[in-house]
């Protein structure tokens, strides 16, 4: 009975949504023109989850040029970037939407991107989808509900199938194997056994889809809600060895005789705290992408830097500096952004500098480094330190915390007093030059250098005392 209502439930909402202005003059506009349309995949997918429906995707039985010439009188915008796929998209209403002729994508076996063939019938376009739950369609403006493979049955189990068979599915597009895991987490569905059985069996496949694609199907895993059992899905496939070995590496054989914690657990634990953290601190609206590679790759560099040492203990000395040497490569290799990598790399080279603060009271300048280095990831490194806290010992834990928070606290007083966010030394480049009397060149570096490491060390001296303290410094400095 509740499974009915659920089902009741989910079609007034898509009787709704096809009353919208948007859906309601596409349905209109291609009914005239005596062509096919049905809404297809997430929104009605989304509709039987209560789930909130972002995007309108349809499907038709128009060519590219055909969709342009219906919805061009209807439309605000129109652009056809898709068109090599079959895809139109189109403002409408005020809405963006994607309208896509029927179509199956497969791949010749050597080939790093999707052959596309067009379709055509909406049962066929259906049943090459990647997954029964996104295999779903409400044709327009007739309001049937079109389900070839079973896809509402898969809904209510919480279950990810594929329509064909998995090895003929993922055969086609590797990259449903990376979706698997993704839409697992995203929908918090378990993969059905045979499924997951052709992922690893077919794990080398992805080989053959592009750096591009593999890093964009990566992003949009980590940036759902709960990314942990889609990571986990990738690493017991063996897809993980293929696309982010250094994730499976972090399972660090432990003997009897040499202790240390479980490093992929404490990984895992560190990137489900970061998010906690990002939704306590309000950042719940948008995901931080960088901030949860920084968290589930803070520790690859152990992996290199591990050493036994006698008595028992485990040591992974400098593992921040080569896991951000190691980050770097890794993101570079998956085509991310300098930007990206960039502060990834930073946060994790960075991750351990609070834990000398423990150790003994930093001074002014201590604190005022640690906010010239950590830069404009200063946020994040609050959030990745916190996070990188994972002791079950209550006491230790809380004496971290209480650390950190005065830490903050002195952070801030310290940027009320003196604006420390935007450290710089009094005099710019072109004050420098023009005082000592030098043209732009190495020297003007060192004199920057020299006045930094004033204002860091003694806070604001204002610009004259700057001058004097800079003039003392050349005068002091040997002649080149």
């Amino acid at each position: 009975m509740e499974a009915m209502q659920s089902v009741a439930a989910a079609l007034e909402r898509l009787r709704g949504l096809a009353d919208s202005p948007t859906v309601a003059q596409l349905a209109q506009a291609f009914d005239a023109a005596g062509r096919e349309i049905a809404l297809v995949g997430g929104p009605v997918r989304d509709a039987f989850l209560g789930r909130q429906t972002n995007d309108l995707d349809f499907t038709t039985d128009a060519t590219p040029d055909e969709i342009l010439a219906i919805v061009e009188p209807i439309a605000e915008a129109h652009w056809d970037i898709g068109r090599d796929f079959g895809t139109i998209g189109a403002k409408i209403a005020g809405e963006a939407v994607e309208i896509t002729t029927y179509r199956a994508d497969s791949y010749d076996g050597d080939s790093r991107k999707p052959e596309v063939v067009f379709g055509s019938s909406l049962e066929d376009d259906l049943a090459r989808r990647d997954f029964t739950v996104n295999a779903l369609a409400l044709r327009l403006p007739q309001l049937a509900l079109v389900d070839p493979s079973g896809g509402i049955d898969d809904l209510l189990a919480a279950t990810l199938r594929t329509p064909a068979a998995p090895e003929r599915s993922f055969g086609d597009d590797p990259l449903r194997m990376l979706r698997a895991a993704r839409f697992s987490a995203q929908l918090g569905f378990e993969v059905e056994e045979g499924t997951r059985a052709a992922m690893t069996e077919l794990a080398s496949e992805i080989d053959r889809i592009s750096a591009e694609r593999v890093r964009d199907e990566l992003s949009k895993l980590l940036l759902t809600a709960a990314p942990r059992g889609g990571i986990r899905l990738l690493v017991e496939s063996g897809l993980a060895d293929r696309v982010l070995p250094e994730i499976p590496a972090l399972r660090l054989e432990i003997d009897e005789h040499h202790h240390h914690k479980d490093v992929y657990e404490h990984s895992l634990t560190v990137l489900d705290q970061a998010i906690d953290y990002e939704v306590s601190r309000g950042r719940l609206d948008s995901p931080d992408l960088v901030l949860r590679l920084a968290a589930l790759l803070h520790d690859i560099g152990k992996p290199a830097t591990r050493r036994l040492e006698r008595g028992g203990a485990v040591t992974f000395h400098h593992h921040d500096v080569v896991g951000a040497k190691l980050a770097r490569k890794r993101l570079r290799a998956l085509r991310y952004d300098n930007d990206t990598i960039a502060a990834v790399s930073r946060l994790i080279e960075l991750h351990l500098r609070f834990f000398g603060y423990t150790d003994g009271a930093w001074t002014d300048s201590a604190v005022r480094r640690y906010v010239r280095d950590a830069g404009d990831q200063l946020e994040r490194l609050h959030i990745l330190t916190r996070a990188d806290v994972t002791t079950r010992n209550r006491r230790k834990a809380d004496r971290l915390g209480f650390a950190y928070d005065d830490l903050e606290e002195r952070i801030a007083v310290l940027a009320e007093q003196e604006e420390l966010a935007a450290v710089r030394p009094e005099l710019d480049g072109e004050q420098i030059m023009a005082l000592l009397g030098v043209k732009p060149g190495p020297i003007v570096g060192e004199a920057y250098r020299f006045l930094l490491d004033v204002r860091l060390d003694e806070g604001p001296i204002g610009a004259d005392a700057a001058r004097e303290r800079l003039l003392a410094w050349w005068a002091q400095r040997a002649p080149s």
